[in-house]
């Protein structure tokens, strides 16, 4: 799987990784054990970013689960999110203890209190305990917002959503962390699963077939990789056979502007 550069910052992130909304806030022996497969199966095919936050009910503390004995194969980014500075430190240290005191990449969560929460993370980066600092945003409303915080130079990655059907970071926040050098994490890249479970005739996945595609997840995923300001979308899923699928997009060649407009307009059905 290729890696990239995740903009300024020295983390060379996999281009396919694994978010844990929904997915991995589970409970229970078995539920946990599912996690930890799917996370088997993510590793085997190099996709060895993972997204979480305190947003995400249990999935920081199952991620935690998943990677025990292998921290040190991951990339583990997850979020601050937290109106109030003591709270978020209370999230920020929490994080740090179950992930063996280091995370990759530290986002403030929907931008919630960004400014106190910005000067929390440098104070943990300045000890080392944090590797870069991000921004996230879903909502277009926001980017404005977003936009603001990218252009302070204190952060390094910015994380939004990014697929064939939700297009508004083309305007001003992709051509902004280009210039920037900033990192792009790509959320719901498959539309939250709407995406996904199109109906696509197999027989249209063909012209594809030279760029590995096999199943319309993975065209949807390189149609977002295939843009080069994007440097790693986090599908989620809690099947073990889904993730070695979407893992085995994450390599070359990549679309041009007329599969990619043929993949949109797939979508746009």
């Amino acid at each position: 799987m290729e890696r990239r550069r995740l903009g300024k910052s020295e983390i060379q992130v996999p281009v396919i990784g694994m978010g844990t909304w929904n997915t991995f806030d589970v409970r229970g022996e078995r539920a946990r054990a599912g996690a930890r497969r799917v996370v088997d199966r993510a590793l085997e095919g190099g996709a060895c970013f993972f997204d979480s936050s305190p947003m995400y009910g249990r999935a920081e503390e199952v991620l935690a689960f998943t990677l025990e004995g292998r921290r040190a194969a991951a990339l583990v980014a997850t979020k601050v999110w937290s109106s109030s500075p003591e709270e978020g430190l209370a999230q920020i240290d929490n994080a740090l203890r179950l992930y063996g005191g280091f995370v990759d990449l530290y986002q403030v969560h929907n931008l919630v209190a960004w400014q106190d929460q910005l000067a929390t993370l440098e104070a943990r980066r300045e000890e080392g305990r944090v590797g870069a600092i991000g921004a996230t945003h879903y909502r277009p409303a926001a980017f404005p917002d977003l936009v603001e915080v990218m252009r302070t130079g204190r952060i390094a990655a910015i994380q939004v959503p990014y697929n064939p059907l939700e297009r508004d970071v083309e305007r001003e926040v992709l051509p902004l962390a280009a210039d920037l050098d900033l990192g792009v994490v790509v959320m719901r890249p498959l539309g939250e699963g709407r995406l996904a479970r199109q109906r696509i005739d197999p027989a249209a996945l063909r012209p594809l077939r030279d760029f590995g595609i096999h199943t319309w997840p993975q065209a949807l995923l390189k149609w977002i990789l295939s843009d080069s300001r994007c440097h790693v979308a986090i599908p989620a899923t809690s099947d073990p056979d889904h993730m070695r699928e979407d893992a085995a997009a994450g390599a070359p060649p990549w679309f041009g502007s007329e599969e990619r407009a043929y993949v949109a307009r797939l979508a746009e059905r």
